[in-house]
């Protein structure tokens, strides 16, 4: 596919998705889209696309959409967020975080706050929103297993909250939830959390009050990395794999290795290009089905835009695809969070990929495959090798066809 191509393509989705989002005549079904986008040559969706009148009325109502006709929450980029790792000591300035030692054991700190924003889920298309330092998704959190995770936690939006990790917490006043600890934290409040960074692997947090589905729908969510202690591999090797035969000193140091590769605070992970991804969606007329669909939070963020057909992007183009070096192992940390419907999945065009369930085991859970559903909330870490491939784009997407159509749909640009 050349990059005029890819980007009429884009430019042709992404404008019957905000025009099917932001009509007036008639409530928007993401079937009712398709069956648009299924008629070749056919132009602008006319009578779909409108929030809930009703709805937007009533006091319970927690937000709604407006055609913008351009991004207008400049503050979040998903290209910047795709590679951004909060670890105490580097990550985004929106994150106030710090590491120190107590006891002998190292102290990541953030600093996380509640509040009601409005997002840009495609251009013309915004979201009312509530987002964990005003973003969706929030703040990715990077530690070593072993760690401990502080987080100073304010609520500042309109409704209680809570955090609540997917990690193995030993603590139940920690696990936020609204029967235990401190409970939901109302307009205001705050509340400290702390967990150990464990076990190893990619892991997910997110908002537990009631109703549940409305919280996580909203934007409260976000990831957590978990990198292994290659010293802890090497005296505990059975931990992170679930080969049964004999632990040879050579698989030993192969997962001793393998384990360094994805520690941050080792070099060998500088030679891996690592990317979170987490796939999202949004019920924009509020009737419990899905209008738009999304790789972080944008459709069609890591689509073909302005380019002049040689991969060269305009200053300040917002759609553009991945870029990365052949060169280079990739690895993306992949978390699902989509709402109101029971999986997502990734597929990768021209291109096969090893895949670790949850990032817990250093071998994989399925090698050499193109195709990987979740459930909500479940993660893992796609790897990926484009050494023999030649340059120019590689197409990867939810393979829910819909979903693809209605956002969900990106490139990698080998280079």
């Amino acid at each position: 596919m050349n990059y005029d191509e890819a980007g009429s393509l884009t430019e042709v989705l992404e404008t019957r998705l905000r025009e099917s989002i932001t009509g007036v005549d008639a409530p928007v079904s993401r079937r009712t889209v398709l069956g648009g986008l299924g008629v070749a040559g056919a132009g602008a969706l006319a009578g779909v696309g409108t929030a809930d009148e009703e709805h937007q009325d009533d006091d319970r109502e927690h937000g709604n959409f407006g055609a913008v006709d351009e991004y207008r929450d400049t503050d979040f980029d998903p290209h910047e967020f795709l590679r951004t790792f909060n670890t105490g000591r580097s990550g985004q300035d929106a994150v106030p975080q710090r590491v120190s030692e107590e006891d002998g054991r190292t102290v990541r700190e953030f600093e996380f706050t509640a509040v009601d924003t409005r997002i840009s889920i495609a251009p013309g298309v915004e979201f009312s929103a509530w987002g964990y330092n005003g973003q969706v998704p929030g703040p990715t959190i990077r530690a070593v297993e072993g760690d401990l995770i502080r987080i100073e936690f304010r609520n500042l939006g309109r409704h209680a909250h809570t955090i609540h990790p997917h990690l193995k917490n030993l603590n139940p006043r920690m696990d936020g939830t609204p029967q235990n600890g401190p409970g939901v934290l109302d307009t205001g409040e705050s509340f400290t959390y702390e967990w150990i960074a464990q076990p190893a692997g990619v892991h997910f947090y997110h908002c537990h009050s009631l109703p549940l589905k409305e919280h996580l729908h909203r934007g409260l969510y976000g990831t957590i990395v978990v990198d292994p202690d290659p010293e802890r591999v090497r005296k505990n090797p059975r931990e992170y794999t679930d080969y049964r035969g004999p632990i040879t000193d050579e698989f030993r140091t192969r997962l001793v290795e393998e384990a360094k590769s994805r520690n941050h605070e080792y070099s060998e992970n500088d030679a891996v290009d690592e990317m979170v991804v987490v796939m999202n969606s949004f019920d924009t007329n509020f009737d419990g089905d899905n209008e738009v669909y999304a790789a972080n939070t944008r459709a069609f963020a890591y689509g073909v835009g302005q380019t002049d057909g040689e991969g060269n992007w305009q200053p300040g183009e917002t759609k553009r695809p991945i870029q990365i070096d052949k060169n280079e192992r990739q690895r993306v940390y992949l978390v699902n969070t989509t709402e109101f419907d029971p999986v997502n999945s990734l597929h990768t065009h021209s291109q096969f990929f090893d895949y670790y369930d949850h990032g817990t085991a250093l071998t994989p859970t399925h090698d050499t495959i193109d195709t990987v559903m979740q459930c909500q909330a479940q993660r893992g870490i796609v790897e990926l090798d484009y050494s023999d491939h030649q340059p120019g784009l590689y197409m990867f997407h939810a393979h829910q066809s819909e979903f693809a159509e209605l956002g969900w749909m990106s490139f990698f640009e080998v280079v």
